[in-house]
């Protein structure tokens, strides 16, 4: 959520007058899909990656501005605590040799950060959650300057009306509370954009929804949370319970979270906007000037600001986004289920299967989505997050007789899925050499079994049994990460474990 907001309480009217706006947004967005005036085809995608800062023991370093005061590039900002920064790529057009270009400006971008990071004696690293963090830094103090953090936590906070309570079981079970929102700030994600016509929305968000699973299992860089091993990818469910305005009371009556997988395909990208108005109260209740009928009425676009700005406090794994290019509406769909990391390979080569699976699956005649109950889709990517590259899915089989089945995930994107992005890739026009190349990082890790999770906690249990205490442990293989992670190879070629000391003397 990136609105410029005005720290200040809220008052009754405050939030009539608010939804009241939101429905003249909904009416507006609604307009604007009926006359067709929406951008035309584009083929634009873009990226945005959530970055740690670390010390050279590994562990965080609350420091952001001064880094950024040193990056000074508009290109990278602030996040949630100040042991966070994001880095934003400018859209690209999905086709040729696209993903190298990427690679290559990210490698350029955050090479010149983490020389600035070092000038404060910082380091950044890519990865879903800093296995170093601790209870203490993820605390509202360490919260980033600005009043639009202060004031989301003072809502949600306001919202809930208790502590927060974390409880995830997995491996180990971690049971804990929080005052503020701050946990939140432990997930660092990649955020995947593609701009698409109101006709194909649909088709892509439904497509977006049924393969969340298999971009996690193959993904998943997120296994360790306040010294606990959790799930393989730990972010959805640090996500949820750390922004849950729900008390147990709203739960057991079944209330959506506000970090909400959906409960249904859709046939509008209008669905989800009018979803969020009718489930969702409103967190940050700032009106705008504009009225959007009335500019419409004189041949105008509309910001909707109030729409966009309740639409950035939702917080969907696939979010739809309205947004003005060049004074011309576009929608886009922003993919937010991948963690960062764990190097600009892995990161480009996820990008190249999710945009390239997403573009074959919403051409489909017989679309995946007419074949798998949503709730099967919701389920499977639970599954993927709580065992990544070992999970167990469910999808349509082949065949006369339909239904679904139990499939390996690693099976399912050797054999179906890979195909499909190549087929994909080809018809957004990207080069051969880029397509083979990046989904041939997809097609070792799960020839291997390795992702990012797999080999945090290799490395972690080795080191355990070399005698190192569960800190010192989760510290070295975090220092071992980055080491890694700047020399640039692939996850899946990564050596497992620490490297031997070498001798003196």
């Amino acid at each position: 959520m990136g609105e410029k907001v005005v720290a200040g309480s809220f008052g009754l009217s405050d939030r009539q007058l608010y939804r009241d706006k939101l429905r003249q947004c909904l009416a507006g967005l609604e307009r604007l899909l009926e006359e067709k005036q929406f951008d035309r085809p584009k083929n634009l995608m873009g990226v945005e990656i959530e970055l740690n800062l670390v010390g050279a023991d590994g562990l965080p370093r609350m420091m952001n501005a001064q880094v950024l005061e040193r990056i000074a590039s508009r290109d990278f900002q602030t996040e949630l605590a100040m042991f966070n920064l994001e880095v934003n790529i400018a859209p690209h057009r999905l086709g040729g040799r696209v993903f190298d270009q990427l690679s290559e400006e990210l490698r350029t971008s955050l090479a010149y950060a983490d020389r600035k990071a070092g000038e404060v004696d910082a380091g950044i690293v890519m990865i879903g959650i800093l296995p170093t963090l601790g209870r203490d830094d993820l605390v509202s103090s360490n919260l980033s300057e600005g009043d639009r953090y202060t004031l989301l936590n003072d809502q949600i906070v306001a919202a809930r009306g208790e502590d927060f309570t974390l409880d995830i079981e997995g491996v180990e079970r971690l049971v804990c509370t929080s005052k503020s929102i701050a946990p939140e700030a432990a997930c660092t994600s990649v955020q995947l954009h593609l701009q698409v016509t109101p006709e194909r929305f649909a088709d892509v968000w439904n497509a977006a929804q049924a393969i969340t699973a298999a971009q996690v299992a193959i993904g998943a860089n997120a296994p360790f949370l306040f010294g606990h091993e959790l799930w393989r990818e730990s972010r959805p469910p640090l996500f949820q319970q750390s922004t849950d305005t729900r008390p147990p009371e709203l739960q057991a009556q079944g209330v959506r979270p506000r970090t909400w997988f959906g409960e249904r395909w859709i046939s509008s990208a209008y669905d989800l906007f009018e979803e969020n108005l009718r489930f969702f109260p409103a967190l940050l209740p700032i009106c705008d000037d504009e009225d959007p009928l009335g500019v419409l009425d004189a041949g105008g676009v509309p910001k909707l600001a109030e729409l966009t700005l309740h639409n950035g406090t939702v917080y969907r794994w696939n979010r739809p986004v309205y947004g003005i290019a060049d004074g011309v509406p576009h929608l886009r769909v922003e993919n937010r289920v991948l963690p960062a990391g764990p190097t600009i390979t892995d990161v480009i080569a996820n990008a190249a299967f999710y945009y390239g699976v997403v573009r074959a699956l919403a051409e489909e005649s017989r679309p995946v989505w007419t074949r798998m109950p949503f709730e099967t889709a919701a389920a499977n990517f639970d599954e993927a997050c709580r065992h990544g590259i070992d999970a167990r899915l469910q999808w349509p089989r082949r065949g006369r007789y339909g239904g679904v089945g139990p499939v390996d995930a690693v099976n399912l994107v050797r054999e179906e899925l890979l195909p499909l992005a190549e087929a994909g890739l080809d018809a957004w026009g990207v080069e051969p050499v880029d397509r083979d190349f990046y989904l041939g990082v997809i097609e070792e890790r799960c020839r291997r079994r390795v992702n990012g999770a797999s080999w945090q906690v290799e490395t972690f249990h080795q080191a355990l049994d070399k005698g190192l205490g569960r800190d010192a442990a989760l510290a070295a293989t975090t220092r071992r990460y980055c080491e890694l992670m700047h020399a640039g190879e692939p996850v899946h070629t990564w050596p497992v474990g620490l490297p031997e000391p070498v001798p003196t003397g």
